[in-house]
């Protein structure tokens, strides 16, 4: 088969879905990896390290979409992409369709076959593509809440950690995750006053022991939720429902009530955000005030370190860009692979639950139309 990786043209989206070592690898398999020149240049890698991995160039997106069987991408197709997609064909990729009926109707229309990063699910129910990223969004959201707690950034003008004599911030973090545990240890290890909320127990246990009962854990309630956000210097969105919208915990009259020069930094923002003030930002113009507090809201935020980025995503996704080559979608269902939960579009029709529940669309299993 013909894999296809085009540039990604998403605003500050600088990761490429494959790096050279997966394209040889899909070489000695038997398949073609297709690069857009320049694609990998925001990531530090140059077209003839694709060209000595053994990868061929083209010159635009148009030649990427119309050659690939299966175009792998990092972020989910922007309307200028639209016109390139055609029916059958592969987009494997962060969908996050529960953020946009737009894009929804439009892979539905063209009948592609969507398949999301993001709702692939191992047996024992873990996300083993949206791990590595939500590793990163975690770590990132501490490093990036703690800048903009200065005064010059619009924050509180506090120093994270503390010094002695002085005490630390109060970090707050929503849902106890990839992304909120590796937050949780981050801002621990920056010396914070932590505290993690949610609903699964189980979590919250594993929390209070490999933290060694250093970080408060706190079951996930309505009331829970306003006293923590009432108290916290920076609030950590980091909730996820698989394929659905991220339920709103954070009402905006709570956000109105924080302290003045707090910090939000919502990673849920891809799957619509947990704090009502949200609103999608970007990498150029990442923060906004509202109620006096100061909120980060970049739905890509690994694209920052997109060195990191892609090879820690291209050692996730190239197992299943394989599988897809090797034996194509209606063969990996039949055999009940991890990535039958990833299918989200298929033949025109909504073939995810959590998906079609967020927008009040017909669900149809994906077994009922091979």
């Amino acid at each position: 088969m013909i894999i296809g990786v085009p540039k990604e043209i998403k605003e500050g989206e600088n990761r490429v879905a494959l790096s050279p070592s997966g394209a040889r690898h899909l070489l000695l398999d038997g398949h073609e990896a297709l690069i857009q020149e320049g694609a990998g240049e925001g990531s530090g890698l140059s077209d003839q390290e694709y060209l000595d991995a053994g990868g061929l160039l083209v010159s635009s997106p148009e030649e990427t979409f119309a050659r690939a069987d299966i175009v792998v991408k990092v972020k989910e197709p922007l309307p200028e992409e639209y016109h390139m997609l055609r029916q059958g064909q592969v987009v494997f990729t962060y969908l996050h369709l529960a953020a946009s009926r737009e894009l929804t109707d439009e892979l539905l229309a063209r009948k592609v076959i969507g398949i999301g990063y993001e709702t692939i699910q191992a047996e024992d129910n873990s996300l083993p593509l949206l791990v590595p990223m939500s590793e990163i969004a975690g770590r990132m959201a501490v490093q990036v809440g703690a800048s903009l707690l200065e005064v010059s950034q619009g924050g509180r003008g506090i120093l994270l950690g503390g010094v002695p004599g002085v005490p630390p911030a109060e970090v707050v973090v929503l849902g106890c995750g990839v992304t909120g545990r590796n937050a949780t240890k981050i801002a621990l290890g920056m010396g914070a006053h932590v505290t993690i909320l949610d609903i699964d127990h189980e979590k919250l246990r594993y929390i209070d022991d490999v933290m060694h009962g250093n970080v408060i854990t706190v079951y996930s309630t309505p009331l829970n939720v306003e006293r923590s956000a009432l108290y916290a210097d920076l609030l950590i969105g980091a909730v996820l429902v698989t394929g659905a919208r991220a339920p709103v915990l954070v009402k905006e009259g709570i956000v109105a009530r924080m302290k003045p020069g707090a910090v939000i930094v919502d990673v849920a923002v891809d799957q619509g955000g947990c704090v009502e003030t949200t609103r999608p930002t970007s990498h150029s113009e990442p923060t906004f005030v509202k109620h006096g507090v100061v909120h980060y809201a970049v739905p890509n935020m690994p694209a920052a370190v997109p060195r990191t980025s892609t090879f820690a995503l291209t050692n996730a996704t190239l197992p299943y860009v394989l599988q897809l080559a090797d034996k194509g979608v209606e063969r990996v269902v039949r055999e009940g692979s991890a990535l039958t939960k990833g299918i989200q579009t298929f033949a025109g029709k909504l073939v995810h639950p959590g998906v079609a529940s967020s927008f009040g669309m017909d669900y149809v299993p994906i077994s009922s139309l091979l």
